[in-house]
């Protein structure tokens, strides 16, 4: 994937300090933007190809980064699948060895049915990790719920499984998880990440719920799978919308870190373009890091140094002396327009992640004027996206939130 040198933005508690990478000489502080889905589902748990197929398909769709994040489990061990269970599962088997040999896959036959052993994640890794080109990162899905509700988890850089744990509501259910992980994150000394995912699926999360659970840090403004509930209903907010509710209701609180924001895929289905379908292609986080691995991409999205996107790509980000400024790859005859969100020191509920400036181009900026409480960026374009998840969805993209 071509990458282009890049403003360096060094997070410190909620405040930006910016850096220019100087363009030759290559100096160890240089960053680049680097492209990842961190949500993603094989054979392992309920998707529906093989994991290495699916890295293959992000490695060859210009992806520097992949983590597979089955549910409550981990791509290790021996584990085996039936290879004739429906027309999908033939066309799997069929696609995967044209595309690796037909030594590839490991067969067997069980009481007359014909069985293919899945890779691991190291085997996949050896097959397809590209060093500073392409790599796999380990992942879970932390997969529970609170009586009905799910409250589902993504652990991105894991070293082994986390067994999910029962809380008491569904804020503790995410901060008894989330301190599971931080635990191992401390034995391991590994850089370890936790974000909630998709809160409306199952109208499982709540904005009460994500600002009492003090260890979420991270959690996923957009998620491609169509059954998620994205942008909400008549009588519930969109995650976007609750992004706003909680950032502000954080920061009235006095609490230092405002929630960040991801986008992902959750994909499951890779033999089918549908709407109704998850699919991969439709979200991703852009990661501003030093090197493509996974302790430099950790470290960075751990200090908030990267943006979520569904197809609008930001030359240079920058968060610096009180301004928020983007650079915007136009591409051409698309019209892109930038709304910076806001809420205001003396806003009421109403007043809340309200819309304090519009700019259309390629070059934005929002210069504080002192009574913010924090500022986000959202660029909108007239491009549709090309594997939609809902009715006349564009591409965008969203920065974290700054505070002044």
């Amino acid at each position: 994937m071509a990458r282009t040198t890049c403003l360096i933005v060094t997070v410190i508690g909620c405040f930006a300090v910016a850096v220019w990478a100087a363009r030759d000489g290559k100096p160890e502080t240089q960053k680049v933007f680097f492209k990842g889905n961190l949500h993603t589902h094989s054979l392992w748990s309920d998707g529906d190809d093989f994991p290495e197929m699916i890295a293959d398909w992000y490695k060859s769709h210009d992806y520097d980064f992949l983590a597979l994040t089955e549910h409550n489990v981990m791509a290790t061990g021996e584990k085996w699948v039936d290879a004739a269970s429906n027309k999908t599962r033939e066309e799997a088997v069929t696609k995967c060895t044209k595309r690796f040999g037909a030594d590839w896959l490991e067969k067997r036959t069980v009481k007359d049915r014909p069985q293919v052993r899945l890779k691991t994640l190291a085997q996949v890794r050896e097959k397809l990790d590209t060093p500073g080109k392409f790599l796999l990162v380990a992942g879970e899905e932390i997969t529970h719920k609170f009586g009905r509700l799910p409250v589902h988890m993504n652990a991105i850089n894991l070293g082994s499984t986390i067994k999910p744990a029962d809380g008491g509501s569904v804020a503790e259910t995410i901060t008894v998880n989330a301190r599971q992980v931080a635990e191992q994150k401390i034995k391991s000394g590994r850089e370890i990440i936790t974000f909630l995912n998709h809160p409306n699926f199952g109208w499982g999360v709540n904005a009460d719920d994500m600002t009492t659970a003090e260890e979420l840090k991270f959690f996923e403004v957009y998620n491609g799978h169509p059954g998620t509930n994205q942008n909400g209903d008549k009588d519930r907010p969109g995650c976007e919308r609750l992004w706003d509710l909680v950032v502000t209701r954080r920061i009235k609180a006095n609490r230092r870190a405002p929630l960040l924001g991801l986008a992902t895929d959750d994909a499951h289905n890779y033999h089918i373009n549908s709407i109704k379908s998850p699919t991969p292609g439709r979200g991703w986080v852009m990661v501003r890091a030093t090197s493509l691995e996974p302790e430099a991409l950790m470290q960075a999205m751990a200090s908030g140094d990267f943006y979520a996107s569904t197809g609008v790509t930001l030359e240079n980000l920058n968060y610096a002396k009180k301004v928020l400024g983007l650079r915007i790859k136009a591409e051409p005859e698309v019209t892109y327009t930038t709304t910076f969100h806001a809420t205001l020191k003396d806003a009421g509920p109403d007043g809340i992640g309200l819309v304090v400036s519009t700019v259309k181009g390629s070059d934005v900026a929002y210069e504080f004027k002192g009574n913010e409480l924090y500022v986000r960026a959202k660029v909108t374009s007239t491009k549709k996206h090309p594997n939609p998840s809902f009715a006349d969805e564009v591409e965008c993209a969203w920065t974290q939130p700054m505070r002044p």
